[in-house]
């Protein structure tokens, strides 16, 4: 029997158990499982694997991308450029760290967007943020990371609100936070919604509800918004093109 299965803290809106059994059933994969591994420590892997040593690849999810990388013998250049790992294949005893975040948003990004030309704000500051970050940076799209603490590469919610030129020239806004993940469906990241306008776009990585609260804010100004499905598909089936290689 081939194991796989996931990591993080909780996992009770976890899409990805779901998805890889429709996947094994649907196309007639036999012999392989997925799991559910809900640990509070990243540290933690290292007992699920002792357990389990017949597992061949683990994804990663909040809010252990980042701390998993100290357990890796190995790390994928991208990865290791972006920070974070949110896949780990495991053969012959050596895990290797990879991000199949950066390929699910930039190849879910690409076609979304189309010709238009706009720079980013980027949401949040965690391990998925690292890997949006560098896929603008590889699409050449200018990008501001806002947070709720000043730091010399992000400017601060406050700061947002406060300059609205900020909103009017970039109009691509990118939600890496859990704010507005269910069950707490009407939380919302503090940004001046009120100065969205129909050339916003606002890609929130949230999924689940499909339309978020900061979705809802920028379509009811004409805006356009997309949630984080496709690029969690894109992800999985990357993840699995990796644990197969």
């Amino acid at each position: 029997m081939r194991k796989f299965g996931l990591i993080g803290h909780p996992l009770s809106h976890s899409f990805s158990k779901k998805y890889f059994t429709e996947k094994f059933e649907k196309e007639g994969i036999e012999g392989c499982t997925y799991g559910l591994y809900d640990i509070p420590n990243a540290q933690e892997l290292e007992d699920i694997l002792e357990e389990n040593p017949e597992i061949e690849g683990i994804n990663v999810t909040i809010p252990h991308k980042e701390d998993v990388i100290a357990l890796m013998d190995d790390l994928d250049e991208t990865c290791e450029e972006i920070g974070a790992v949110n896949c780990i294949h495991i053969k012959d005893g050596v895990r290797t760290g990879y991000n199949t975040d950066y390929i699910g948003f930039k190849n879910s990004l690409i076609p979304w967007l189309g010709a238009v030309k706009t720079k980013a704000l980027v949401l949040g500051t965690g391990g998925a943020s690292k890997a949006i970050k560098q896929a603008l940076y590889d699409l050449e799209i200018e990008f501001l990371n806002v947070s709720r603490s000043e730091d010399e590469d992000q400017i601060t919610y406050e700061d947002l609100a406060a300059d609205p030129e900020i909103m009017n020239t970039h109009k691509l806004i990118i939600n890496t936070t859990p704010l507005g993940m269910y069950p707490n469906v009407e939380g919302i990241p503090a940004i001046p919604v009120e100065q969205f306008t129909p050339g916003h776009f606002v890609y929130d990585l949230v999924y689940n509800p499909s339309e978020t609260t900061l979705m809802k804010a920028c379509l009811d100004a004409g805006g356009k918004a997309k949630n984080g499905h496709e690029m969690l598909i894109l992800q999985a089936e990357a993840s699995w093109d990796i644990w197969n290689s």
